[in-house]
């Protein structure tokens, strides 16, 4: 391939898209802190395209973007910066607006833990967003090429991309949620959950994901309910702080609010992700 691709960050989004455009027959430059990648902060200036796979946490100061913003800074100019981590809307347009001698595109990624490697290979969906230039949109078609092909491929905004991820994420949290509320009328009839799913997942407007409210956690040795893992907690409390920001109906509010205090409770009293709990809305 003559494309050469660079990568900022080797945590679990970064190094899985490294290994895949590796296989792939790609040149891959990964640069992170860890010292097997630390020395090769240089060689970024080889690469043609630039992902950006770093956190952006989400603590109880609020969403935090100043690790992206860092990894951008690194860019060579004239080169292709692809935002991977998640961000709130209008955060590439202003990271954009800071470094003007590279393209920011942002690209949302999702991926599953349990089948990350799959999603990479068959995306249900490639979507890039841009500031709406001439220069923008020739790069995200040229990115677009990169990927694995997949069913539904779009460029758009900035924020219509940085929503999309949000939109994604928020409306499954609701879905965890409302599922246990349900599972929780189902027991109290006596009835047999899995029935219920095959009923209701036999309509295709519903879906088959995150139906069942009781997760196992193999690695505890302990089962879970609510609303976990490292996107969901940090995503729902960014997307409800923005809410609040620049919408801020009271209504909807209450509904955001109402939502997280549920989410904690089955959380804590299941005794799932209580660190991750911690590290988004403290003690």
């Amino acid at each position: 391939m003559d494309t050469k691709l660079g990568f900022i960050g080797q945590g679990w989004i970064g190094k899985n898209y490294s290994n895949f455009f590796e296989d792939m027959g790609y040149s891959v430059v990964r640069y992170a802190k860890e010292p097997e990648h630390v020395g090769n902060k240089e060689k970024l200036s080889e690469c043609d395209v630039i992902f950006i796979a770093v956190p952006t946490p989400t603590t109880k100061d609020g969403f935090d973007a100043s690790i992206v913003r860092e990894a951008v800074a690194l860019v060579p100019k004239g080169k292709v910066a692809v935002i991977k981590s998640t961000i709130l809307p209008g955060t590439a347009r202003s990271i954009q607006q800071e470094n003007p001698d590279v393209i920011v595109l942002f690209s949302p990624e999702f991926l599953r833990e349990a089948t990350v490697r799959h999603d990479i290979e068959n995306p249900d969906k490639n979507i890039i967003g841009t500031d709406g230039s001439a220069r923008a949109q020739e790069a995200a078609e040229n990115v677009m090429k990169i990927f694995a092909k997949a069913p539904y491929e779009r460029v758009c905004s900035y924020e219509e991309a940085e929503l999309t991820k949000y939109g994604a994420n928020v409306f499954l949290f609701w879905k965890v949620i409302f599922m246990n509320m349900l599972y929780d009328i189902a027991a109290a009839h006596g009835t047999d959950w899995q029935t219920l799913v095959d009923n209701l997942t036999a309509d295709p407007r519903i879906g088959t994901s995150h139906m069942q409210p009781v997760h196992s956690q193999k690695h505890l040795g302990t089962t879970g309910r609510g609303a976990g893992g490292h996107c969901f907690i940090k995503d729902f409390a960014a997307f409800e702080e923005h809410y609040k920001l620049v919408v801020g109906n009271e209504r909807g509010v209450a509904v955001l609010e109402a939502l997280r205090n549920k989410n904690i409770h089955l959380l804590t009293e299941s005794g799932k992700d209580i660190e991750l709990l911690r590290s988004v809305y403290g003690e």
